[in-house]
């Protein structure tokens, strides 16, 4: 991997974990990486699975949306277990 692709990678991920802690709460520079690249694996899991895709104009947009998705479902799994 090539250095923008990680950077890529992080900026999707603290994008997804920042909307994350928009609807179930939650804050921290970190706290919205990690939780938007695990987010990130799991959003694609579901959509993947579930057959659902997203097309909003954007590649970059849909890969954000749906690694927020799975943060959203991360968080949420985390909160009933804990």
């Amino acid at each position: 991997m090539d250095v923008k692709a990680i950077l890529i990678w992080v900026v999707i991920g603290i994008l997804a974990g920042w909307l994350a802690s928009v609807v179930v709460g939650g804050g921290g520079l970190i706290r919205y990486l990690i939780t938007g690249l695990i987010g990130a694996f799991v959003g694609g899991f579901l959509f993947n699975v579930t057959g659902i895709n997203i097309n909003l104009g954007n590649a970059y947009v849909n890969q954000i949306v749906v690694a927020a998705i799975g943060a959203v479902v991360v968080v949420l799994l985390a909160r009933l277990i804990a």
